[in-house]
C-alpha cells in the first residue's frame, strides 16, 4: 500500500527570467534546486507553502547565472545545515558573486551522473547554454520522477533518453519568437537567446514535450518565461494548442500548469 507521507512533494517556488527556485521534499531530504532570488524572498515563498528554510538540507545549483544563483551564498551562510551541490566549472564561475561558503558545505555534483542520497536518486544532465557548464536534474523517488529542464538552446537525444516519461516536468518556454524579434533587445542578445546555447521558445518547448511525454506524465509546468519576450497566456495557448493538435490529452491525461516568479505553485504530491 502506498504511504502518502513517504511520497515526493514538490513546489515550483519561482520560475522566470527574474528568478528560479524549486522545492523538492522526501522523508529524508528537503531540497532546493537553484536560488535565483534574494534570501528573504525565498524564505517568504517557503513560508507560503508552510515550509521553512531551517529544514532544507540540500541546495543544487544548475549554473552560475544570477537568476539561478543569487542567494546561494546567503542561504549557505545563514543555514549551515545546507549542503550545496554544483559541478566544478559552476563553482569556479560563481565564486566571486556568491561570496565565501564553508568548505564543509561545498560539494561537487558532476554532469551526467546519478547520485544517491538515501531515499532519493538525483540524475544530472548537461545542457547547451552559455554558462560555464549548465546542468539540470531528474529526481527519482519510489519509481516516480520529476524533471526540471530550462536554460538550454536545444535538447539532445541523450537528454530525451534521460527525461522520457517523467511523472512531472518543469520545461522551458522562454520566449515567443516574434515578440523577441520585434522587441527592444539588441540584435546580438536576440541572437544569443535564439542560438543553440540560448533558450527554448514556446514552440521549442511544445515540440520537446511531444518527444518526452509518456503515459506516466501527469503534470507539466511551463517554466522560465521571459518577462520581456513572452506573456503567460500566449505561452500557455501556444503549448496547449500544439499538444492538442497532435492528440495529446491536455487537461485529461495531464495538467498543463503556469509558473510565476512572485507566487509559488501549490505543494503537490507526486
Amino acid at each position: 500500500m502506498n504511504n502518502e507521507a513517504d511520497d515526493m512533494k514538490i513546489s515550483v517556488l519561482s520560475s522566470g527570467s527574474g528568478g528560479n527556485v524549486t522545492y523538492i521534499e522526501t522523508n529524508q531530504h528537503k531540497i532546493l534546486l537553484d536560488a535565483g532570488l534574494s534570501g528573504v524572498r525565498i524564505e517568504r515563498l517557503m513560508k507560503s507553502i508552510n515550509r521553512s528554510m531551517k529544514d532544507v538540507d540540500m541546495l543544487l545549483v544548475s549554473h552560475e547565472h544570477t537568476d539561478h544563483s543569487k542567494a546561494v551564498g546567503v542561504l549557505a551562510r545563514r543555514y549551515p545545515q545546507i549542503n550545496v551541490y554544483a559541478n566544478q566549472p559552476t563553482w569556479d564561475a560563481m565564486h566571486e558573486t556568491i561570496g565565501e561558503i564553508p568548505n564543509e558545505q561545498k560539494n561537487i555534483f558532476p554532469p551526467n551522473m546519478v547520485m544517491n542520497f538515501g531515499d532519493i536518486d538525483i540524475e544530472s544532465f548537461a545542457v547547451s547554454h552559455d554558462a560555464a557548464q549548465a546542468q539540470f536534474y531528474d529526481f527519482h523517488h519510489h519509481n516516480k520522477s520529476f524533471v526540471v529542464l530550462t536554460d538550454t538552446g536545444y535538447i539532445s537525444d541523450h537528454i530525451f533518453g534521460v527525461i522520457n516519461n517523467a511523472n512531472a516536468y518543469v520545461l522551458e518556454c522562454n520566449h515567443d519568437v516574434e515578440m523577441l524579434r520585434s522587441g527592444e533587445y539588441p540584435w546580438s542578445l536576440k541572437q544569443r537567446i535564439m542560438s543553440d546555447e540560448g533558450h527554448l521558445s514556446n514552440e521549442d518547448g511544445a515540440n520537446s514535450l511531444m518527444e518526452c511525454i509518456g503515459y506516466d506524465t501527469k503534470r507539466i509546468f511551463i517554466g522560465h518565461r521571459s518577462h520581456h519576450n513572452n506573456v503567460r497566456e500566449l505561452a500557455h495557448l501556444t503549448v496547449a494548442s500544439m499538444l492538442e493538435e497532435n492528440d495529446f490529452g491536455v487537461g485529461t491525461d495531464f495538467d498543463l500548469l503556469d509558473t510565476d516568479v512572485e507566487k509559488a505553485s501549490k505543494l503537490f504530491t507526486l
